[in-house]
């Protein structure tokens, strides 16, 4: 989702914008009916897709070939990833064309992707092929402090910059009504709904919000005051995964006789994504681990009270400025914060102005592209000093 904002946003400001990607549509995948190499115009910008040769890595030699003849075109290269065969191809092609190159590294090098996802194949690429590219870059794109900092502990040369990233705040200033939303899924009509709304993963600790489900309303989360909107509310899990992931997750909530107090909306866009929004009462995000935290953001732009954690950086960073709650990673904690919001309407509508008024203030996609022109406009003037 990030970088068609940013080749979008960068369009609008009059900068011409290349994308140069495989067409890697998932595992085993490939995206149909693209032209191989040729520019496909979207939106403002144009996007060179080329094939790639292996599941692992994403190897794609036209790629690196393209690169190699064409880089010298470009006054700058923002690369957009790190364990890829198209970091990689990029910054090698972009030192030996002498070309200045960033690297945004999507929050792969903070500790818990580190840690938790194929950790020795990672640490062995670090060392021999990523740490070198990383170092020669004009500039690391850090999309928050937390990102920058949780990075620092793996000593890398290059400059840090942290920009933030930013949304088209427009479709979530007017949203369609939540009956686009109920009509679709019945049971949620009258009810307070607690949303998530993001990727299935691991990562995003979906489990955690189950737990906190068992507790709402009861007198484990609320000893003196038990909450019965807590005890009414329904949890709208809304997004895609990997088929045993999911069936995973759905299991757990059987196990925790949650059958009945969780809909699975599956993957939502467009006019019906957004009426979710309208609907929910509270948004939820418990990730381990966001370098930033889009679905939080839109969250936030759309008016919602939202609770997340430590692990978030946007959450941490909004938190900071009363527009989030943190809640701790245990079950009991995030129910009793969850029971406090549904139960006490004031609260949930200061949060819901300030969630607006912060992202409509530094996150919307004028910031960060003026931002990103700025940063451009220093690695040129750098280079011709």
């Amino acid at each position: 989702m990030a970088l068609p904002m940013m080749a979008r946003a960068l369009a609008a400001r009059g900068i011409q914008v290349d994308v140069a990607t495989t067409d890697d549509d998932g595992p085993g995948r490939r995206l149909k009916d693209m032209p191989q190499g040729a520019p496909v115009e979207q939106e403002g910008f144009r996007v060179f897709y080329f094939p790639k040769q292996t599941e692992f890595y994403k190897v794609s030699i036209p790629l690196w070939i393209w690169l190699c003849r064409n880089v010298t075109k470009y006054d700058v290269v923002h690369v957009h990833a790190v364990f890829s065969f198209s970091t990689l191809a990029a910054g090698w092609a972009c030192r030996l064309r002498r070309v200045p190159y960033i690297v945004r590294p999507l929050g792969v090098l903070n500790a818990w992707g580190m840690n938790n996802r194929r950790r020795w194949i990672k640490t062995l690429s670090f060392r021999l092929l990523d740490k070198p590219v990383l170092d020669h870059a004009s500039a690391i794109h850090y999309t928050s402090a937390q990102e920058a900092d949780e990075a620092a502990r793996l000593g890398l040369r290059a400059r840090s910059v942290v920009i933030p990233l930013g949304i088209d705040l427009k479709p979530f200033l007017s949203l369609p009504s939540p009956e686009l939303f109920t009509t679709r899924f019945p049971e949620t009509a009258g009810r307070p709904v607690i949303l998530f709304l993001s990727r299935l993963d691991p990562k995003k600790n979906v489990e955690l919000l189950l737990e906190a489900m068992t507790r709402l309303g009861s007198e484990k989360s609320n000893p003196i005051r038990p909450n019965p909107t807590g005890s009414d509310s329904l949890l709208v899990i809304a997004g895609s995964g990997t088929p045993a992931y999911v069936a995973e997750l759905k299991a757990r909530a059987w196990a925790l006789g949650l059958e009945k107090r969780v809909v699975w909306a599956g993957h939502l866009e467009g006019d019906v994504k957004l009426s979710a929004l309208a609907a929910a009462t509270v948004y939820v995000l418990p990730s381990h681990s966001e370098n930033f935290g889009i679905a939080l953001l839109e969250a936030m732009a759309a008016g919602l009270a939202c609770v997340s954690t430590a692990g978030v950086a946007l959450a941490v960073e909004a938190a900071n400025e009363e527009a989030v709650l943190l809640s701790e990673g245990a079950p009991q904690k995030l129910a009793g914060m969850l029971n406090r919001l549904l139960s006490n309407p004031s609260e949930r509508h200061a949060l819901e102005v300030a969630a607006a008024q912060l992202a409509q203030r530094k996150y919307s996609s004028e910031v960060m592209s003026k931002s990103l022109e700025s940063l451009y406009d220093d690695i040129v003037k750098t280079k011709t000093e």
